[in-house]
């Protein structure tokens, strides 16, 4: 199940992050560049980020699961007993599906929404921290500007030598070892699972754990 989706790192660590200071503006133009997803994948916060995460998508899915599971009893009943239902009856019933499968994809859009936050919030503190370390590099190395090279994305740099790459000093800069770490998964979502869906029902998908 994939947790992580890292555009936000892109959004605040935009390609234009200015390290000069005065004396600098008047030195030869100097760029840097840096991978913003593989810096964060080795700080020692991306795994409690992704395990607070991890557990807020389970307590949600769980949710949603119980909701699913109320919405395939009573629609069970529902087909069960259809043949006996009066017309006011049936008419009854189905009206309470319908509001129960609302309900369902109001939550799902609603944890989803929430989960996305709850990520903001936890990578704000790396992301502050990095944007801090990569000024300080951009600073004692004499870099004018840093750019993002994150390929997670969309790329703002495109093309540059190697020597150019600040990533590892970056990570030097924080104590920690460059290596090659994995990128931080993306995509905040529950598994799918289409509910069935009663007459007089109208037809969506409803996602649930399984």
């Amino acid at each position: 199940m994939k947790i992580f989706r890292l555009t936000l790192a892109a959004a605040l660590l935009t390609a234009g992050t200015l390290a000069a200071t005065s004396a600098q503006a008047q030195a030869p133009l100097k760029i840097g560049y840096t991978d913003v997803q593989y810096v964060l994948a080795q700080m020692p916060e991306s795994k409690q980020i992704e395990s607070e995460l991890k557990t807020y998508n389970d307590q949600l899915a769980a949710q949603l699961k119980s909701k699913s599971t109320e919405f395939d009893t009573k629609l069970k009943a529902y087909q069960q007993g259809g043949p006996t239902m009066t017309e006011v009856v049936k008419a009854d019933k189905e009206k309470e599906l319908q509001s129960l499968q609302q309900s369902i994809q109001e939550f799902q859009r609603s944890a989803e929404q929430s989960l996305q936050q709850k990520q903001q919030t936890l990578l704000k503190p790396a992301l502050d921290k990095l944007q801090k370390n990569i000024d300080a590099v951009a600073e004692e190395n004499s870099y004018t500007y840093v750019f993002n090279s994150d390929g997670g994305g969309s790329p703002l740099l495109l093309h540059a030598p190697k020597d150019g790459d600040i990533s590892d000093l970056v990570l030097k800069k924080m104590g920690i070892t460059p290596g090659a770490a994995a990128p931080i998964k993306s995509g905040p979502a529950a598994p799918a699972a289409p509910a069935p869906v009663a007459p007089g029902v109208n037809k969506t998908k409803i996602k649930a754990k399984k």
